[in-house]
């Protein structure tokens, strides 16, 4: 048997699409009553369709955070998307299989029907000795009923159709179903009719079912048929309703799919359940180490059961007290320190007092003294004053650990209090032979802040340049604007290394423990000024390079509980300014503002002070 066309078999299986007939209206496309939503009218459609993108938006940043935030809901949705590829992809195959196995067997059972049934009405019309209209028709019209048949699977009928016109064909499209059409056939297969004598096939479509289905898939095998008494050519067609057949298929499609959809659903509930016993103690362990990070050194984890999770929050658990242990004893040991260091310094302010006064005693009589011990008596009044600073210090740096440095603030002039350190340090600046200036265009400065600990601050910056500055001249910088005043002590000495830079504030720290210092000091000068700066919620930071000076900035908030976002002067002064408008860093300097309002490190050479560090 030869075919006008062999399409796939899958053409066979989608021909059993519904679609609507011309001229209705799906259900789902029914519009409602206008009167139904009377809101809904007077809304503009472009809201309506604002309102309904924005709800989307919404819902995809909340998926994309849960995506982001939630290991159980990746895992979750991971699995059932490769899961449902996987149905799909299973699925696909086997509807492939069935529809493939289930088409074969019906087609040559079909073609081997259709080929007897056409080829027998073909004889007989071949062997028939009709020789008028009535006749003729009467054959047609028994030949096509007895091509009809009623198997409920699959039901046969049949249609006689002219191939050419002329005078002698006389008898018209003769149909055994109402609403069949000669168009229903391919052209292909009506060609291949009109030009063979053998028996062809294609895939059709009919229009009406007997049950009275639209668009039904089927399938038509015709031949050439000659009528007497001409033996004019017409084209007999006999062809069968799948119907029947799509819909076992669809029905197998529809039990797929539901298996499909409750095995989903299935999988991504043990899935949620298995996540969740393994996320849920690690979720628990996270909630416990940011309340350990947090100082509640108490909390522990809930441990149940005996299998990794629990060997897990056992040995957490265990980590967490080795920790508290550790901790507690750390800080019971700095409180000792602590008040160790202060009851020290407080026991040894009496005796000192009376060395000190017995060593003013031997300083003032010194000239009756013998050159060895005038020399004694001198150094041993240097080393006392020096020890008083010290023991001065030691108990400034007490009371900052005990939290109890008060801050008196009050309204004072910057200039002024930069005047008064220059000079109460002019008379080491001209031993040294360093020339000390102010640099600045301001004539007042006023900031709310504590005068005595500013002037400290000042007086050790001011000292320490003078120190390090091998005899070059020392400038101190002013600045100032709405938010804040900046104060930097440039110098043009030895300089600091990077490392050095980041250590500078550390207790007792020195770049050189073997130089000699010109006028001793105790090594807690910077961290005193570190934490009065810390009190006035200001920056104070270092800059230097080996051989090109050091640079140190105060900068203070003009009031009291204001943050401060930028500086009014670079570090060190002269540099550029960056791109928000405030005081930026050179290319080795210490650090910038950003412009958000926060700060950030360029490099090592930064160490600072504010109420947020």
């Amino acid at each position: 048997m030869v075919s006008a066309t062999r399409p796939d078999r899958a053409d066979t299986e989608g021909a059993g699409g519904r679609t609507s007939e011309p001229g209705t209206t799906p259900a789902s496309g029914t519009p409602s009553d206008p009167g139904s939503d009377g809101a809904a009218l007077h809304r503009p459609a472009g809201g309506r369709l604002k309102d309904g993108v924005d709800r989307f938006r919404t819902l995809l940043r909340s998926i994309a955070r849960s995506w982001r935030r939630s290991l159980q809901f990746r895992t979750v949705v991971a699995t059932m998307l490769l899961t449902s590829v996987s149905f799909v992809a299973v699925g696909g195959f086997l509807s492939n299989q069935i529809a493939s196995a289930l088409y074969d067997e019906r087609f040559d059972q079909f073609s081997a029907e259709a080929r007897s049934a056409l080829t027998s009405t073909k004889a007989v019309f071949r062997d028939s000795s009709a020789t008028d209209r009535d006749t003729t028709s009467r054959l047609v019209f028994d030949s096509v009923n007895a091509l009809v048949g009623s198997r409920t699977n699959a039901p046969r009928q049949a249609m006689l159709v002219p191939i050419t016109a002329g005078e002698g064909l006389f008898i018209p499209t003769t149909v055994s179903q109402d609403g069949a059409t000669a168009g229903m056939f391919p052209d292909d297969l009506q060609q291949a009719v009109a030009a063979g004598q053998d028996v062809y096939w294609a895939p059709i479509t009919i229009p009406v079912t007997e049950n009275g289905e639209p668009d039904a898939p089927g399938i038509a095998f015709g031949t050439q048929v000659q009528l007497p008494p001409e033996r004019s050519p017409y084209a007999l067609y006999v062809y069968y309703d799948l119907s029947s057949m799509q819909a076992t298929l669809d029905s197998i499609h529809g039990v797929l799919w539901l298996v499909g959809v409750v095995l989903l659903l299935v999988i991504g509930g043990v899935t949620w359940y298995v996540t969740r016993s393994v996320v849920l103690p690690v979720g628990h362990a996270a909630s416990v180490s940011e309340k350990l990070a947090a100082g509640q050194l108490q909390e522990r984890m809930e441990v149940t059961g005996e299998d990794e999770v629990a060997r897990l929050g056992a040995s957490f658990n265990r980590m967490a007290a080795s920790l508290q242990d550790q901790i507690t004893q750390l800080a019971q040991l700095s409180q000792m320190q602590q008040r160790f260091v202060s009851d020290v310094s407080h026991e040894l302010r009496t005796p000192l007092t009376t060395v000190r006064m017995a060593a003013e005693v031997l300083h003032d009589a010194r000239d009756e003294f013998n050159p060895v011990n005038k020399r004694s008596a001198e150094i041993l009044f240097d080393q006392v004053e020096r020890f008083q600073a010290l023991l001065a210090d030691l108990l400034e740096i007490s009371r900052f650990d005990a939290g109890a440095a008060v801050l008196e603030a009050e309204s004072v002039d910057v200039v002024q209090l930069v005047q008064h350190a220059i000079d109460g340090a002019r008379p080491l600046a001209e031993r040294l032979g360093t020339e000390l200036s102010i640099v600045s265009t301001e004539s007042r400065c006023i900031v709310d802040a504590d005068g005595r600990r500013i002037d400290r601050i000042l007086r050790n910056l001011i000292v320490n340049a003078l120190e390090h500055g091998e005899a070059r001249p020392v400038e101190v910088h002013i600045a100032c604007n709405p938010e804040a005043v900046a104060v930097a002590v440039r110098d043009h000495g030895i300089g600091m290394t990077p490392l050095e830079a980041s250590r500078v504030f550390d207790r007792f720290w020195r770049a050189d423990p073997a130089r000699a210092r010109t006028t001793g000091g105790s090594g807690l000068g910077l961290s005193i000024a570190t934490e009065d700066a810390r009190l006035h919620g200001a920056w104070l930071e270092a800059w230097g390079l080996p051989g090109e000076g050091a640079c140190f900035r105060l900068t203070l908030p003009r009031h009291q509980g204001s943050v401060l976002m930028s500086s009014p002067l670079a570090l060190p002064p002269g540099a550029v300014r960056d791109r928000t408008g405030s005081a930026g860093e050179p290319r080795h300097g210490a650090s910038h503002e950003a412009g958000d309002g926060t700060r950030e490190d360029t490099g090592a050479t930064t160490r600072e002070s504010s109420a947020t560090q």
